[in-house]
C-alpha cells in the first residue's frame, strides 16, 4: 500500500505548512483612556500608547505654584467658613459651609503632603496668603476690608454676604485650576486628578450657592 503511505505522508506535511502560513490571531486592541479636559473642556479619549507613564511625567513650576496658591486660597475660604456657627442661624448656610470646611481641610492636608513629597516649599495653612507675589489677590479672594465686612455683618445679611462672597471665592478656584491647564502644568497623575476634581466639585456648589442666593431675592455673582 505505498500509494496510501504516501497520500497519509503528503496530507500530513500539508497539514503542518497550513498551520505555519496561517495568519497569527491579534491580540486585542488595549482599552481607551479618558483624560478629563479642564473645567469647561470636552474630555480627550487617548489610546494606551499615547498615555505618559505616570513615573515619565515630571512636575512643573505652573504644579507647584497651583498647590501652593491653593492652600492659601482654601485657607481663607476656612477663614470664612469658622464664621458661620456665630453670625448665621440659617440651616442652609451652616449645612453648606460644613462641607466646605470638611473637603477644605482634607485639601489642604493632600496638597501639603503633595509638596513635601517633592521637596517643595510649603505654605502655613493656619493663615491664607491673599497675594500671588507680585501684589496682586489671587482670583476669588476677598480684601481684608470684604473679610471684616463679613465679619461685622449677623444674621441675613451676613447669609447674603457670605453666600455671594464665596459663590465669588469658588469661581476664583476655577480660574486658577483653569490657568493650569491652559499653561504647561496639570498633567502629572497626582496633580490631574487633583486639580480636575477641584474643578467638578467647586463647579457643583457654585451651582447650589447660586440657587440659594437666589431664593434670597439676590442676583449671582458672575
Amino acid at each position: 500500500m505505498p500509494t496510501l503511505r504516501y497520500l497519509s505522508a503528503f496530507a500530513l506535511v500539508t497539514g503542518v505548512i497550513a498551520g505555519c502560513t496561517a495568519e497569527t490571531p491579534k491580540p486585542p486592541a488595549a482599552p481607551a483612556v479618558v483624560q478629563p479636559g479642564a473645567p469647561g473642556k470636552p474630555v480627550q479619549v487617548l489610546s494606551s500608547d499615547a498615555v505618559p507613564r505616570a513615573d515619565n511625567i515630571p512636575i512643573t513650576a505652573a504644579d507647584v505654584l497651583f498647590m501652593q496658591g491653593m492652600i492659601s486660597h482654601h485657607a481663607q475660604a476656612l477663614r470664612m467658613t469658622a464664621l458661620v456657627p456665630t453670625h448665621s442661624t440659617n440651616r442652609d448656610i451652616s449645612l453648606i459651609a460644613g462641607r466646605i470646611a470638611a473637603s477644605q481641610e482634607d485639601e489642604i492636608t493632600l496638597m501639603r503632603r503633595w509638596l513635601q513629597d517633592r521637596g517643595q516649599t510649603v505654605p502655613d495653612a493656619n493663615h491664607d496668603h491673599s497675594g500671588t507675589g507680585d501684589g496682586e489677590l489671587m482670583p476669588g479672594m476677598l480684601t481684608e476690608e470684604q473679610f471684616a465686612e463679613l465679619r461685622k455683618a449677623n444674621g441675613a445679611e451676613f447669609d447674603r454676604l457670605f453666600v455671594k462672597y464665596m459663590i465669588a471665592h469658588h469661581m476664583g478656584a476655577l480660574q486658577m485650576v483653569e490657568k493650569l491647564f491652559n499653561s504647561d502644568g496639570g498633567q502629572e497623575t497626582e496633580i490631574n486628578i487633583y486639580a480636575t476634581h477641584v474643578g467638578a466639585d467647586q463647579s457643583i456648589e457654585v451651582d447650589r450657592m447660586q440657587k440659594l442666593l437666589a431664593e434670597m431675592g439676590v442676583t449671582s455673582p458672575k
